[in-house]
């Protein structure tokens, strides 16, 4: 028997919901206290995350993982909130 091997040249990035990046924040003391599920999902409408639509879809908001960790990254650093912009 012949097998026919297909190669999928994806790029998957994997996503967060709201509830999961409550947990983590949570879990990792990350803010303290940890922002109320209303205040997340203004800073994802706010752009503070990187979603996967600018609308909640039927799960909810989806965040991607990888802009999840950029925002903890630049919330360390002292980075964000980012400046308020200079008319």
């Amino acid at each position: 028997m012949q097998e026919m091997k297909q190669s999928l040249n994806l790029t998957i990035r994997s996503t967060l919901r709201l509830s999961e990046v409550e947990r983590l924040i949570k879990k990792h003391r990350i803010i303290v206290p940890a922002p109320s599920r209303k205040g997340l999902r203004a800073m994802c409408e706010q752009g503070a995350f990187q979603t996967v639509s600018d609308q909640p879809s039927r799960l909810g908001w989806l965040i991607y993982e990888d802009s999840f960790w950029k925002w903890v990254k630049e919330m360390n650093e002292g980075r964000w909130p980012p400046p308020a912009e200079t008319r």
